[in-house]
């Protein structure tokens, strides 16, 4: 019965350092631009998922990637849902970044036809970042 009892502190201690650690990713969607001002910590890693129709002509366009505070980590990746069946059907566009360095800056994305100049886009993603 003593060695139970060795057992399960060891075990608890790890769990609680387990729960307390900070998440290594932050996922967030246009329908969450409420959570922004955005705060992560340094090394957590931002998976922004906006939705996305390039049959249409629309593409989201990079605007401000919070240089100083953000890295991106690869392109945009675009995916439609296997399961559509259709073409044209509308996708995501996700985008990864990690948090780099303390400071402050804007992640600010539009919606629009790149070849329509003089228009206003037809949707806008805009959040504050800052990262401690």
């Amino acid at each position: 019965m003593i060695t139970v009892h060795r057992l399960l502190l060891p075990l608890g201690l790890a769990l609680l350092t387990a729960c307390a650690q900070k998440p290594t990713s932050v996922t967030l969607q246009q329908s969450q631009q409420s959570r922004c001002p955005m705060t992560l910590h340094g090394g957590q890693q931002l998976i922004l998922t906006l939705p996305s129709n390039p049959t249409t002509g629309f593409r989201w366009v990079l605007r401000d990637a919070a240089p100083g505070v953000l890295q991106s980590l690869g392109p945009e990746v675009y995916s439609n849902p296997e399961d559509a069946g259709l073409v044209g059907s509308a996708g995501q566009s996700t985008w990864r970044f990690q948090a780099r360095q303390a400071g402050e800056g804007r992640l600010l994305l539009t919606y629009q036809r790149p070849w329509e100049t003089g228009v206003a886009p037809a949707k806008t993603f805009d959040c504050a970042v800052r990262v401690k």
